[in-house]
């Protein structure tokens, strides 16, 4: 894990600290320890879902893939495992990656493992939290935020991420 990604995470812990003004301020380390600076997807709606490799969603996956691939440069699909829910991601960051490649053919960015509630969770959930009113209460809970990077709306577990609900947000949201 690279220096950055160390600090970024350990500071990320603090319910606390201030949260950055806007969702292109966050730099996260992804499942390859590089950081990844949110300033890349400026302009692109994000579908944000946090993932497990255990859960009865855990099939979404083949789900969040197609929408990675039918909205190519317009969308980013946007994965963070999280081990919050019935300790159902309880595999390494090389663990993960290998699974979801595996047996999902998953291409789209994939992040290290964070926390999703409770008092250590990401400053990232925090913010999104925070714009949306609501936070999710088990695995592959899903946000999807403007291209402008100001509204963000959310979508539980169990509706897909190919359901109308959802592509009319990635489409006019």
């Amino acid at each position: 894990m690279s220096l950055g990604a160390i600090f970024s995470s350990r500071i990320s812990n603090d319910p606390d600290s201030p949260l950055p003004p806007s969702i292109y301020d966050f730099k996260v380390p992804g499942l390859d320890g590089k950081v990844i600076d949110f300033a890349a997807y400026r302009g692109k709606r994000l579908l944000i879902v946090n993932t497990a490799s255990k859960c009865g969603f855990t099939p979404q996956y083949e789900d969040l893939e197609k929408i990675h691939s039918a909205y190519g440069g317009k969308v980013a699909v946007l994965g963070f495992p999280a081990n919050n829910f019935l300790w159902q991601e309880p595999a390494s960051n090389d663990q993960i990656a290998e699974f979801c490649v595996k047996n999902f053919g998953v291409s789209f960015q994939m992040f290290q493992k964070i926390s999703v509630k409770g008092r250590d969770k990401h400053d990232l959930y925090r913010w999104l939290e925070e714009k949306s009113g609501k936070s999710p209460s088990w695995n592959f809970g899903k946000y999807v935020v403007s291209a402008e990077g100001n509204k963000v709306r959310f979508f539980s577990s169990g509706i897909s991420p190919l359901d109308s609900v959802v592509r009319d947000a990635l489409e006019n949201l």
